[in-house]
Parts: structure tokens; C-alpha cells; sequence
């Protein structure tokens, strides 16, 4: 059996204040999915549920901090801060956040910063 990852998403997101924890959770386990399906092969990409949790947690700690920054933006920023150091295929990443209906512009603000 294998774990639903987007309702646990939701459910973490949830506990960590995001009033928009259902759409974005669908986002964010596609997003994963996708990556790891597309990105090439690397020892040192890690798209599975503890990957995961710990974005989840570390965008409840952002929008806890910032909490003007709208919910969307606190979730990719803290899947930036989390995954960008070790990508390879930016690009390409770049490519699925939009694709996913992530804005361009919020690309551009989060990843050129």
C-alpha cells in the first residue's frame, strides 16, 4: 500500500496555518512527482515523503514569519531554499513550477533573488 503523499501534504499544511492547504498540497505532490520523473538521475535528489515533510514544515516556519507573503509564494520559496543548492536541471524545475500553474513572475522573484 502506499501512502497517499498529497493528503498527508494537505494535512501537514493544514497544521502549519495554510488556509489554501488543498490546492497547494496537489501542487506540491505533483510537483514532486513530476520532478522526479523529469529531473535526471542523481544520488543526491530526494523527492520522497521525508523530502517532503520537511518543505512542508520549513514553509509553516515562513509564512509563520512572514505572514503578508501570500501562501503560494512561501511554499516554493521554501521548496527553493530546501532543493535549489543541490539541483542540476534548474531550468527544467523552473519548467514544472510553472507548468503547475505557479506564475512566471514568481519564478522569476524567488529563483533570481
Amino acid at each position: 500500500m502506499t501512502p497517499d503523499f498529497r493528503m498527508i501534504a494537505e494535512v501537514i499544511l493544514c497544521s502549519e496555518g495554510f488556509q489554501d492547504a488543498k490546492s497547494l498540497s496537489l501542487k506540491i505532490t505533483q510537483l514532486y512527482k513530476l520532478s522526479s520523473e523529469q529531473l535526471s538521475p542523481q544520488d543526491h535528489y530526494d523527492f520522497g515523503m521525508r523530502a517532503l515533510k520537511s518543505i512542508l514544515v520549513m514553509a509553516g516556519g515562513l509564512k509563520r514569519g512572514h505572514p503578508d507573503i501570500p501562501e503560494n509564494l512561501t511554499l516554493i520559496r521554501a521548496c527553493r531554499d530546501s532543493n535549489l543548492p543541490k539541483f542540476v536541471d534548474i531550468p527544467l524545475f523552473n519548467g514544472i513550477v510553472v507548468a503547475l500553474s505557479f506564475s512566471l513572475d514568481l519564478i522569476t522573484a524567488i529563483f533570481c533573488c
